[in-house]
């Protein structure tokens, strides 16, 4: 943040210790300049007492404390928001350069929301973490050093000794419990959330299922829980804040016998020691914005430590070497394919020439799915070779050369057209309306969708999933059971469709239909 933006954040930080200061001078000088217009009262001296200075001071600092404090939270925001805005930035950048399993773990509402919670849970480190703490300490400093020379050094010593010590016993004692709590909190809080947005997704599953009443109270449970940790949370947050004003209470009572005995010993003036008691008094705004710190800095310590990881500087996985296939089509040499280095097949050698289309076949889990992920370069290979046509030198060149069509379908909000031209941005209406045709999908172009598509059934979301594939007239074309949600006969037209319009392209299919096996000239069973 703070390379980010330097500037701004000094800026931020010189005015928040000239509101501190200025409240500490505004308070002290009122004192001074009420005790001394007295006691000129009494002795006799008022006309003579000089008035304007003092009471000029005084407007000056509570003007300047306000046009601080403005200015400090103006530039604070300002910087925290532009911050926040390019860690999202960062983040996307760093999620999108991430390895596919990686990505795919992230798919998930939870891991998401979490994301975006981490992110807001920073807005405050500046201002009310590290400011309050920086801001505090200087001013403090300064604080005493003015009043070593105005009023006591016994006074100065006092005060800065009984609020550091105060201070930092307080931290000791209480961060590591505080920083449980909050991180408690916070976990529960994004349960709810997460249960929440779940509950209302699959509310209409829910009420077919006859499981509607015990889902909403899964969900008053998480809220119940959320609640506790947050009063508990609340409640060392108050603690806290009644330490931080009993120990200014011990602090300006202290600095009221100093200065008092002083004043009967003849050693200090009485407006000099009012000036010292109400200085003490105005420390309390240093200390009461810390307990709130302390009761956040749970939350923001987990949301930093998952947030600079994701953030490293990151590197595109380079895609598994992919050679020219002599005849075109799609060759795979000694193909071994798993997970984690765990070998899931034995190695695979397969050719499939243009125009011919090969079925995948076997049992759930036998690792059809694990091996189009690493023909489409999402995974590396443990071994073997991958030769496909014209060859794919790079990222680039691969997605131009492969189509890969996957088991979970992803669309977004928008038109259906807009679904398309994410593959093809330069596609036509007419080209557009050509492949819905393709697909058997008749729907209009401009037709709106909700969030993830919503609005399809599941056999439209699939075959507007596979326009959008084809639409790029891929030379290799990977499908990850394709006909899934349609009907044999809707099936069976999709598939003929696919080879009307690629009739030179060599094409995987990962089955579990009979249309599919059906429409392949040849089967490998895994």
């Amino acid at each position: 943040m703070w390379r980010d933006q330097r500037v701004a954040l000094m800026r931020g930080l010189l005015l928040s210790l000239l509101v501190l200061l200025a409240g500490i001078g505004l308070l002290g000088l009122s004192g001074w300049f009420i005790t001394a217009a007295g006691i000129a009262g009494l002795a006799g001296a008022g006309v003579v007492f000089d008035t304007f200075r003092p009471g000029a001071g005084v407007r000056f600092l509570a003007l300047g404390r306000t046009a601080a404090r403005y200015g400090e939270r103006l530039l604070t925001h300002d910087a925290t928001l532009r911050v926040l805005a390019g860690w999202r930035v960062r983040l996307l950048a760093a999620l999108t350069l991430a390895s596919h399993p990686v990505q795919a773990r992230l798919r998930g509402g939870t891991a998401l929301n979490r994301l975006t919670a981490d992110v807001d849970a920073l807005d405050g480190l500046a201002i009310r973490l590290v400011f309050p703490l920086l801001a505090g300490l200087g001013s403090l400093l300064i604080a005493a050093a003015l009043l070593w020379w105005l009023v006591l050094p016994a006074v100065a010593l006092w005060l800065s000794g009984v609020m550091l010590t105060g201070v930092a016993l307080a931290v000791l004692v209480t961060a590591p419990a505080t920083a449980r709590q909050a991180d408690l909190a916070e976990t529960a809080r994004q349960s709810l959330r997460a249960a929440m947005v779940e509950h209302l997704r699959a509310r209409l599953l829910l009420a077919v299922e006859g499981r509607l009443p015990q889902a909403r109270q899964t969900v008053l449970d998480h809220d119940r829980t959320a609640r506790a940790a947050a009063l508990r949370l609340a409640g060392t947050e108050i603690a806290l804040d009644g330490a931080m004003q009993a120990l200014t209470a011990v602090a300006s009572a202290g600095t009221l016998l100093i200065a008092g005995q002083a004043v009967l010993d003849g050693r200090l003036g009485a407006a000099q020691a009012a000036l010292g008691f109400f200085a003490s008094l105005a420390l309390i705004e240093l200390v009461v914005p810390l307990s709130r710190a302390m009761a956040e800095y749970g939350r923001m310590r987990g949301a930093a430590g998952r947030l600079d990881a994701l953030m490293q500087p990151q590197t595109v996985p380079p895609i598994p070497p992919v050679k020219a296939a002599p005849l075109d089509g799609l060759a795979l040499t000694g193909l071994v394919v798993g997970r984690e280095g765990l070998a899931i097949l034995p190695a695979l050698d397969l050719q499939i020439p243009p125009g011919q289309t090969v079925a995948l076949v076997g049992r759930s889990g036998r690792g059809k799915t694990t091996l189009l992920d690493t023909i489409a370069a999402l995974q590396p290979p443990i071994s073997g070779e991958i030769a496909m046509a014209a060859g794919a030198a790079d990222e680039d060149a691969l997605r131009q050369v492969l189509g890969y069509l996957q088991q979970r379908t992803a669309l977004l909000s928008g038109s259906i057209a807009a679904q398309l031209q994410l593959a093809a941005p330069d596609a036509t209406p007419d080209l557009m309306a050509q492949m819905l045709q393709v697909v058997h999908l008749p729907e209009p172009l401009d037709r709106q969708l909700g969030e993830a598509g919503q609005g399809l059934s599941g056999g439209e979301t699939r075959r507007l999933a596979l326009a959008r594939v084809l639409i790029r007239r891929p030379a290799v074309l990977l499908l990850d059971e394709p006909t899934e949600g349609l009907d044999a006969a809707t099936a069976r037209a999709v598939l003929q469709g696919i080879r009307a319009w690629l009739p030179d392209a060599a094409i995987l299919i990962a089955s579990h239909r009979q249309a599919e096996r059906e429409a392949a000239d040849r089967i490998v069973t895994l």
